[in-house]
């Protein structure tokens, strides 16, 4: 993928292991906008849909060179790759469709990821949706389907829905700047057993899968290793 702004995503998350603050010191986010109604959707398929959807602005054609997104999706991915996300419902999940960005559903799941953008200047129609209140029930998934990337999140620490929605995009966005990806895969989000989270941890070292090791702003230790993907199951 030529020129892509996924290469500042190779040059920064797997060229270094410590991100330097951004250099005009405008810290910047995107928005992932989870949709949670009254009737819930399957925590797997949601975190399914944040992954996707974060890609999704990423390799999006107004994001390439000469693309209306592409200088501020460079610049943000050009820092910290921050996302914050927020849930939304009703008439405000309605209202975050008419902002800049990419809706992913997943077995009736939705998620919306937004143009990043400064924190602190961000639409009133996303400053008013809620940070908190992302928990919803573990599910049973089952087995990843055949030949899906899967996103592995770390069994031994707990994250909140939003923390994790915000981890699997990282993830997806890390794994298809190393592969060169220019569409986004039907990503596939798992939790695995410890001996399994163990052996993916040799797969990271070994160069056979990527990680993604938080910042530590919120939820979990800096350095934590919150997610690890493969190509498969």
């Amino acid at each position: 993928m030529s020129a892509s702004v996924l290469d500042a995503v190779v040059r920064r998350y797997v060229g270094a292991r410590e991100i330097a603050p951004e250099a005009d010191g405008v810290v910047r986010a995107m928005p992932v906008v989870l949709r949670i109604e009254r009737e819930l959707p399957g925590r797997t398929a949601l975190l399914e849909a944040a992954a996707r959807a974060a890609l999704a602005v990423c390799v999006d054609p107004r994001a390439q060179p000469d693309g209306e997104w592409h200088d501020q999706v460079l610049t943000w991915v050009d820092g910290r790759i921050r996302k914050i996300a927020r849930r939304a419902r009703g008439a405000h999940w309605a209202a975050a469709q008419d902002l800049p960005g990419i809706t992913v559903a997943v077995d009736g799941a939705e998620a919306r990821a937004l143009l990043p953008g400064p924190v602190d200047d961000v639409p009133k129609a996303v400053s008013r949706l809620q940070i908190g209140g992302t928990d919803l029930p573990v599910d049973e998934p089952g087995p990843p389907p055949a030949g899906a990337p899967v996103i592995w999140l770390n069994p031994t620490v707990a994250m909140t829905v939003g923390k994790a929605a915000a981890q699997v995009g990282h993830a997806s966005m890390i794994d298809a700047a190393v592969r060169g990806l220019v569409d986004v895969p039907a990503y596939a989000v798992r939790v695995p057993g410890r001996d399994r989270w163990a052996a993916l941890q040799g797969d990271v070292e070994a160069g056979a899968a990527v990680a993604v090791r938080d910042a530590g702003f919120t939820e979990v230790d800096p350095g934590t290793v919150t997610c690890v993907v493969t190509a498969s199951g």
